[in-house]
C-alpha cells in the first residue's frame, strides 16, 4: 500500500495520456522535480487569506487567461497583453465592488486539456486526441500526436519565462493605476462603448482625488497577481509538489492556485486524493449536474477543517441552466455551515459550434450566465465571490458578439485558439463593465 502523497497511484485516474515511454516519463519528472519551485509557500499563503476574505464577502476574485496556453504563446507580447487585460478588468471591478480584487491568471501552467475522447479522426485517420503543448503537438500528423515526455520539461521550462515576465510586469511600474485606467479611457471613447463612460469618468474622478489628497501612488505602482491552471498531469504536479521547510507540510510549487475539473472530480479517484493532500488553495469545478450531496462530500474530503480560503467552488452550468440549478446547491452548502468562495466560470457551459465548423460562444450567453449567478447568490443570501474567465489581450475573432457585433462569418478572421473560444481584449473589458454593474446590484 502507497502512503501519503503517493497513494493517489493506487486509484483509478482519468485524461492522462498515453505514453510510449514509461522510462523516458519517469526521468522527466525526476528531472523536474530537481528544479526550483515556481512558486513559493508564503505567496501560496498569502493567496489563501485573500480568497478567505473573499469568501467572507470582503473580496473578489478576478481569474482570466488562456484555454490552454501554447509554447508558441510564451512571447513577451501576448504575455503582456493578457496582463494588461486583466489589469484592466480589475480596476472596474475595484471600483464597482468597493474592495479588493483578487487578481490571478489562467497562466504560466496551463498547458494541459482534458478532451472528451481519446482519439481524433479526420478523413478516416485516427490519431491521439491533442491534449496540451505540454504532452503533444496540434498538427496531425502521428509524429506531432504521440506524446513526448520532453514536453513536460519544456513545460516547465515555459512556465518559468511566463512567470518571470508576469512579476516583471506586476511589480516594475507597468501596473501603475493610473496608467491602466488610461487603457480604459481608450475603451470607453468608442462610441460603441459609450454606456460604460459615465463608470469610467467616475474612475477618473476618483483617482484625481487621491492624487489630490497626496495618495502614495508609489504602492499603486505594483500589484499582487497569482497564477493558476487545472492540476490535471500528474507527470507534471506530482514532480512539483514539495515539503515546505517552515511547516513540513506538502505545497505544490506549479502555481499559487490550482484547480480540479468536472471530468476529474471523481471523489474516489486520484486527482482528489492527491490534492486533498497539499495546502495550496483548490478549485473544484461544479457543472449543472452536480447535487448538493456531491457539493458537501467534497468538501468534507477536500476541506475538513473547513478552513477558509482552502476551497473555491467554480460553477459553470450554461445560460439556461444555471438559474435552477445554482440555488439548490447554494442552499445546501449553506445550510452546512460551511463556506467556501463561489465563483462563476460563464464560459464552458455555453459552447457551441458553427455550420462551418468553429467552435464558438455567444457573448450574450456568457452574459447572461453571470447575471443568473449573481441573481441565485441575491435570492439565497450568498456572496458573488468572483468570475473565471478564458481570455486573450488580443484581437482574436472567436466568441460571437459584444460591442463589436461579431458574427459567424468574422470568426474566420483571426481565429487561434487550439482548444476553446475566448474573449478577445474588447469582449473581456465588455465584460467587466457588465459584472461591475451586477456588484453595484449586490451590494
Amino acid at each position: 500500500m502507497i502512503a501519503g502523497l503517493d497513494y493517489w497511484r493506487e486509484l483509478p485516474i482519468k485524461q492522462q495520456p498515453q505514453w510510449p515511454n514509461a522510462v523516458a516519463v519517469a526521468a522527466a519528472s525526476a528531472k523536474i522535480a530537481s528544479y526550483p519551485p515556481l512558486v513559493f509557500a508564503g505567496e501560496v499563503d498569502t493567496l489563501r487569506d485573500r480568497l478567505a476574505a473573499a469568501a467572507q464577502g470582503h473580496a473578489f476574485l478576478l481569474q482570466g487567461g488562456d484555454c490552454a496556453e501554447t509554447f508558441a504563446g510564451a512571447n513577451a507580447e501576448q504575455i503582456r497583453n493578457r496582463v494588461k487585460t486583466v489589469l484592466q478588468m480589475a480596476v472596474v471591478l475595484t471600483y464597482a465592488a468597493e474592495m479588493p480584487v483578487i487578481k490571478m491568471g489562467r497562466m504560466a501552467g496551463q498547458f494541459a486539456k482534458p478532451r472528451s475522447s481519446d482519439n481524433e479522426t479526420r478523413d478516416g485517420v485516427t490519431l491521439p486526441a491533442y491534449r496540451g503543448d505540454i504532452v503533444n503537438g496540434y498538427d496531425f500528423t502521428p509524429e506531432s500526436r504521440e506524446a513526448n515526455p520532453e514536453r513536460l520539461v519544456q513545460g516547465y521550462n515555459t512556465a518559468v519565462a511566463t512567470l518571470n515576465l508576469i512579476r516583471a510586469f506586476t511589480q516594475g511600474g507597468f501596473a501603475d493605476l493610473r496608467e491602466v485606467h488610461n487603457w480604459n479611457r481608450g475603451f470607453t471613447s468608442n462610441p460603441a462603448n459609450a454606456r460604460y463612460e459615465r463608470l469610467a469618468g467616475e474612475i477618473d474622478r476618483a483617482i484625481k482625488f487621491m492624487s489630490a489628497c497626496g495618495a502614495d501612488f508609489e504602492a499603486l505602482k505594483r500589484t499582487e497577481f497569482f497564477v493558476s491552471h487545472e492540476a490535471l498531469l500528474m507527470d507534471y504536479e506530482r514532480p512539483m509538489t514539495r515539503i515546505d521547510s517552515r511547516t513540513g507540510t506538502p505545497y505544490n510549487t506549479s502555481a499559487h492556485f490550482v484547480w480540479i475539473g468536472e471530468r476529474t472530480r471523481d471523489l474516489d479517484g486520484a486527482h482528489v486524493d492527491f490534492l486533498s493532500r497539499v495546502r495550496n488553495p483548490l478549485g473544484v469545478k461544479l457543472g449543472p449536474g452536480t447535487s448538493g450531496d456531491d457539493a458537501l462530500r467534497l468538501i468534507d474530503k477536500l476541506d475538513p477543517n473547513r478552513e477558509p480560503g482552502r476551497l473555491t467552488f467554480i460553477t459553470r452550468m450554461g445560460a439556461g441552466k444555471i438559474r435552477d440549478a445554482l440555488p439548490p446547491l447554494l442552499e445546501a452548502v449553506k445550510a452546512s455551515g460551511a463556506t467556501p468562495l463561489w465563483i462563476t466560470d460563464p464560459m464552458h457551459g455555453n459552447g457551441m459550434t458553427t455550420p462551418n465548423g468553429y467552435k464558438t460562444r455567444r457573448f450574450d450567453d456568457v452574459v447572461d450566465e453571470v447575471k443568473g449567478f449573481f441573481e441565485a447568490h441575491r435570492a439565497v443570501g450568498t456572496f458573488p465571490g468572483g468570475i473565471h474567465v478564458e481570455l486573450t489581450g488580443d484581437d482574436v475573432t472567436e466568441c460571437l458578439g459584444g460591442s463589436e457585433m461579431l458574427d459567424e462569418n468574422s470568426l474566420a478572421t483571426r481565429y487561434e485558439s487550439l482548444c476553446d473560444p475566448r474573449l478577445n481584449h474588447k469582449q473581456s473589458l465588455e465584460l467587466a463593465f457588465l459584472v461591475a454593474e451586477e456588484l453595484g446590484r449586490s451590494k
